[in-house]
């Protein structure tokens, strides 16, 4: 019998003859295994419960390592503090997802960064999309007296910020949540729960985690009632997921909503109701993009994805 390479629990990895080139394994589920040999089974990372609770960590750990080195090295105010931050926080959540599908024997192209023309419109659709969210929410909420709006000299930028800010919350926020909420996690679920339920996994925890975030929330109810917008914006992008089969849009939908904030400021005077008010906006959005049936991508659009960190492009 070939040399093999035993792991603990008696699990062994196939001779070269059988392997993908990933670390001498075969990654095929059901390809033949030799006689004498047991097939390596990764640590159960792609169940449910540990996909998300791994997710979860994944979430608050890009953070730390991507921002980590900006805030220690760095004042708060210096010129690269932001731009460093937000890169190392792109740059941490690639990391991770790559390491965390790799353990789990995954494709990086079930991540759903694909390659394709219709990404940048996608993108830029999620972004009107999430900021026609949030502006119809702070007209509603004004016209019901439940918010004002900032004056503009005082709360939106230079629009030769405009850009910046906009890198900026794609950059810190939207892209590294969306490749691992609606990108990893939606594909890991997806493999074994029905779509529904993928969809209500991947926007309610994803919200409940935001219960952590600062907000004008002043009383323990409004805190409560606060990630409630953070699960209709989960809702919204998972949709953008779910019809697109890749994750630009969902991208798209998340900076909008930081986009649409910048650009039409409202100041709560009731912050619950308008906290409402905003989910129930973003989850007609989510309901809007799932409207229309889901087109059958195609075979060469599945096949084009971004290459994996490990290959660099």
């Amino acid at each position: 019998m070939p040399s093999t390479l035993v792991f603990p629990g008696g699990a062994v990895i196939l001779p070269e003859a059988y392997a993908d080139g990933h670390c001498g394994f075969n990654s095929e589920p059901d390809a033949p295994v030799p006689p004498g040999y047991l097939t390596w089974r990764p640590m159960k990372i792609t169940h449910p419960v540990w996909a998300v609770l791994i997710t979860c960590v994944a979430m608050f750990t890009q953070i730390l390592v991507g921002a980590g080195p900006a805030m220690l090295l760095l004042d708060s105010d210096d010129a690269l503090y932001r731009p460093l931050g937000m890169i190392g926080i792109t740059l941490a959540s690639l990391g991770l997802v790559y390491v965390i599908r790799r353990f789990g024997r995954q494709t990086w192209q079930g991540v759903g960064l694909t390659m394709s023309w219709r990404a940048v419109p996608h993108l830029l659709l999620g972004i009107v999309a999430g900021g026609a969210a949030v502006a119809a929410a702070g007209a509603l909420a004004v016209t019901v007296g439940v918010a004002t709006w900032v004056p503009s000299e005082v709360a939106r930028p230079d629009l030769s910020l405009l850009p910046l800010s906009i890198a900026f919350a794609l950059l810190s926020q939207a892209f590294p949540e969306e490749l691992l909420w609606r990108g990893h996690l939606y594909d890991t679920l997806s493999a074994r729960m029905s779509p529904r339920a993928v969809l209500i996994v991947v926007s309610v925890v994803f919200g409940v985690l935001h219960i952590f975030s600062q907000s004008a929330a002043d009383t323990p109810v409004e805190r409560l009632i606060y990630p409630l917008q953070a699960i209709a914006l989960g809702f919204a992008c998972a949709a953008a997921r779910w019809r697109t089969g890749a994750v630009w849009m969902a991208v798209g939908v998340h900076t909008g909503l930081h986009t649409g904030n910048i650009l039409f400021p409202a100041q709560s005077v009731n912050f619950g109701v308008h906290v409402v008010i905003l989910t129930c906006t973003l989850t007609v959005t989510g309901l809007l993009i799932m409207a229309r049936r889901r087109p059958t991508t195609t075979g060469a659009e599945r096949g084009q994805t971004l290459p994996s960190p490990s290959h660099g492009g």
